[in-house]
């Protein structure tokens, strides 16, 4: 039997005075991994940049990325250590899915999915 994997919402705000190119490279960075690490992605979904409700580091805006993965609860601080030391990541925040918070998620995947098909028609 297989590792118990856990369903999680990770946000977290990269700085946005980087170059598109080395966001981008962030995100891909982040991605890979939670993959590497035994995640599953489920979906990674880039707000782009906005303003901060404070400063954070003397920084007003900030891109944000939110994502939702599988992944063995044992992963989770590793992942949080990885994020806590790379500079260019403002905050983050993780979240574990409970059953109700994955209904929900997969509810609105399916009607995301189903609004996208009524508009390629």
């Amino acid at each position: 039997m297989g590792i118990d994997k856990n369903m999680y919402e990770l946000t977290y705000i990269v700085n946005s005075v980087l170059s598109d190119e080395q966001i981008k490279d962030i995100v891909q960075r982040v991605t890979q991994y939670i993959a590497e690490g035994g995640g599953e992605i489920a979906e990674v979904d880039e707000w782009g940049s906005r303003r901060l409700a404070y400063p954070l580091q003397k920084k007003r805006n900030g891109y944000y990325v939110n994502m939702y993965f599988r992944a063995p609860g044992s992963f989770i601080p590793r992942l949080e250590r990885a994020l806590e030391i790379d500079d260019n990541i403002l905050r983050y925040l993780t979240l574990r899915l409970d059953p109700k918070m994955q209904r929900h998620y997969e509810e609105r995947s399916k009607q995301r999915a189903s609004e996208k098909a009524a508009t390629a028609n």
